[in-house]
């Protein structure tokens, strides 16, 4: 008796050492436009389509099964954004195949502005333009589904650490002037690895934006966190490496302007991700455990007789939103109102994911970790849908880009209301809570 005791602790500990039954696959596969003369997103400056490729850019997916069937499935792209449609079709399709919930699927791009556009806004296409676009936007919709797919034939048995580095390249790009000006240097890691210890896949974010290169740069690449990836491949023979963005919308990386400080910043992740696999990680485990909202975020009333006197504008980018507004309001549509996607995923009782869309400023990260301390937490922006920035009370009071002018590329009518920041706050501590986690409070 004490003999099968033994044994029984034995394959208890062994069971725990290769993952405690969690299965993982992963897949990637190339999204770079082709042809490639397809506009870039991201700059309304620019004058023409690209013309060349720095380097690839990919769709990447995990899907991480536990023991009792739960799942989680994280798709990186590098892309400046995901719209509406293409989150909705790629969610249907694949809740359709595989049976999960909404809340275990989670879609992110870098905000990669060296990327193709994807979204017909403030560029004047051509009619075979908008076609090039519109054809990227639906192979697209099938690649990232493709991925997903392929991550799951690739389930095996897998072990999976995390652990936190730092990088200090990201600078609060907001007006000297303003006295607050926060950062976030985190750089989560989460490694994926085979059952004896060798690496398969790596994910790791950073809140900043990918904007080293401007709006002077026509050849696609993934900017610093294509870079970043690409070394840490690399180094890492056999792996795939995947970037998440964090809370990055009032940050920008410095230097910036040049292929070579894409690549500096690019490294200086890489080193960070490298120094976190090089250390002491935390074994994640089961159970698996996700919650997902949706809310209304609104939009300060619309003044229609301003758009009435924009539409006379010599600014075509004020002409085209005050178009949008006008169409829309003589054809009765809500402009009161945008949905707004909160999501969370919890391995055991350490790592949580939280995935927010839109472009999300670096205060809400910081509230988070501050409400939640102790807490390992990876904070991803531009989740599952990005529409919009999202700006805190302090930022609508101090006005400037992200609150206000930014709306006029993005075609909404007006800032959002001034309850946006309690809303989204609101949304965070609801969706934790359903997954079981408190506020320290």
């Amino acid at each position: 008796m004490k003999h099968i005791s033994l044994i029984f602790v034995f394959l208890l500990i062994s069971s725990g050492l290769s993952g405690t039954g969690i299965k993982a696959g992963v897949a990637r596969k190339a999204i770079t436009p082709d042809p490639v003369s397809i506009w870039m997103g991201g700059y309304a400056a620019r004058t023409k389509p690209a013309s060349g490729v720095i380097h690839d850019i990919w769709a990447k997916a995990i899907v991480i099964e536990n023991s009792k069937g739960g799942h989680f499935v994280i798709v990186t792209t590098d892309l400046l954004s995901i719209s509406h449609q293409i989150s909705e079709e790629v969610a249907e399709k694949i809740i359709n195949k595989f049976g999960i919930k909404r809340s275990e699927l989670l879609l992110t791009c870098s905000h990669n502005h060296s990327g193709p556009v994807i979204l017909p806004s403030y560029f004047e296409f051509t009619p075979n333009e908008l076609q090039t676009v519109a054809r990227y936007a639906q192979k697209l919709t099938d690649d990232i589904f493709d991925v997903v797919c392929n991550a799951w034939s690739d389930l095996k048995p897998a072990k999976l650490s995390s652990g936190h580095g730092n990088a200090a390249f990201g600078k609060n790009r907001r007006a000297e002037s303003i006295k607050i000006r926060p950062e976030d240097h985190d750089v989560p890691v989460l490694a994926i690895s085979a059952p004896d210890g060798k690496l398969r896949a790596v994910l790791f974010g950073y809140a900043c934006h990918n904007t080293t290169l401007t709006g002077s740069n026509y050849e696609i690449c993934g900017d610093y966190a294509g870079f970043a990836q690409i070394e840490l491949e690399k180094r890492y023979d056999g792996i795939t490496a995947m970037f998440f963005q964090g809370c990055g919308a009032d940050i920008d990386p410095s230097p910036r302007g040049t292929i070579a400080h894409a690549q500096q910043h690019g490294l200086t992740i890489a080193e960070a991700v490298s120094g976190v696999l090089s250390g002491e990680m935390k074994q994640i485990d089961d159970p698996i455990r996700s919650g997902y909202r949706v809310i209304d975020l609104e939009f300060q009333p619309a003044d229609i007789e301003y758009y009435n006197e924009e539409i006379l504008s010599q600014d075509k980018y004020r002409q085209r939103r005050a178009k949008l507004i006008l169409e829309a309001y003589n054809k009765g549509w809500d402009m009161s109102r945008i949905q707004y996607p909160v999501q969370a995923v919890r391995f055991g009782n350490d790592l949580t994911f939280i995935g927010l869309g839109g472009e999300v400023v670096v205060d809400y990260a910081l509230f988070i970790k501050n409400e939640y301390p102790g807490q390992n937490l990876f904070i991803a922006g531009y989740s599952n849908e990005v529409m919009l920035y999202i700006p805190t009370v302090r930022i609508l009071n101090e006005g400037g880009y992200e609150p206000y002018s930014s709306m006029i590329y993005k075609g909404f009518p007006a800032p959002l209301k001034n309850n946006v920041e309690q809303k989204v706050k609101n949304a965070v501590i609801s969706v934790l809570k359903d997954i079981g986690i408190r506020t320290r409070k």
